[in-house]
């Protein structure tokens, strides 16, 4: 859930500055065959950057989880996440930079960025649920929700044999709804914080990924392992007893802690909001690339 919140936000957010939906490849790749038709070539190119950049995002989740398995470690997918923290923790800090960097594909580095990010988080998401759920798109989420909801809304004929009667799996049900609401509050969040703060409402993001998802599925599985947890146990020892305790409990009030005081020495006065709102400026150049005669 705190991944589609993410997305969400980046998505959303991200579509003020570039003027793009970075997670959305299927406008992409039906862009890429308009503007063939069309004879638009730097579009076409602005579209193969995208691909490719979303397509590496996922290739390298791959790589870097396979590594991790093969090594038997503890935390496998906590690797790419931290890339994608550190990653977005640099756009949120010099993002205005990434809108004047020219590439090969006729689009600003920012939106080079944006799509490899999505596509990287798409990729840990799929891996770990099996390729069951997304995070960055909300097609399949949608799809699978109206089913759930179909199911539950059937009429099951009375006196029907229970083999025969159709129910909704209400767990999926409410995954699905969770998600499709995190990807919405995300957006709306991400949006207001591009628009009134700049780049930097990014940093936020950046760290709560770092510390609670990256990091913190690290610390979990290190933590767990040094209070002697054993996995698939029927029954664990007094030691991995108060760990769990301990990390469901005193741990992330410290870091909820440390968090708020980091939060309070950011401190955001009228010299440095016009600061920041001057990386509007940087938006023009996009529109004659991005957007040619909009």
């Amino acid at each position: 859930l705190l991944l589609a919140f993410n997305a969400g936000a980046v998505n959303a957010g991200g579509f003020l500055v570039v003027h793009l939906y970075t997670s959305h490849m299927t406008g992409f790749l039906s862009s890429l065959a308009d503007n063939l038709v069309l004879g638009q070539m730097k579009l076409v190119l602005g579209a193969v950057g995208a691909l490719w950049a979303f397509m590496s995002g996922a290739g390298t989740t791959a790589i870097m989880v396979n590594w991790a398995r093969h090594r038997r470690l503890r935390s496998t997918y906590a690797l790419p996440l931290l890339v994608e923290a550190v990653l977005l923790l640099l756009f949120g800090l010099v993002g205005a930079i990434t809108l004047s960097w020219p590439t090969p594909f006729a689009v600003p580095l920012a939106v080079l960025l944006l799509a490899f990010l999505m596509g990287l988080q798409n990729a840990v998401v799929a891996k770990m649920s099996s390729a069951q759920i997304r995070t960055t798109h909300v097609t399949g989420t949608v799809t699978d929700l109206g089913i759930e909801m179909g199911k539950a809304l059937y009429w099951n004929r009375s006196g029907a044999p229970p083999e025969r009667q159709v129910h909704a799996n209400r767990q999926r049900l409410a995954l699905h709804a969770g998600l499709l609401g995190m990807f919405l509050a995300g957006g709306l969040l991400g949006a207001a914080g591009f628009k009134y703060l700049g780049f930097i409402c990014v940093v936020p993001l950046a760290l709560v990924l770092l510390l609670g998802i990256a990091i913190g599925g690290a610390l979990v599985g290190y933590m767990l392992a040094w209070g002697d947890y054993v996995g698939g146990a029927a029954q664990q020892t007094d030691s991995a007893l108060q760990m769990i305790k301990l990390l469901f409990t005193v741990f992330p009030g410290v870091l909820v802690a440390l968090l708020i005081v980091i939060m309070s020495k950011y401190s955001l006065d009228d010299k440095r909001l016009s600061r920041l709102a001057q990386d509007e400026g940087i938006q023009l150049v996009l529109s004659d690339v991005i957007m040619p005669g909009g």
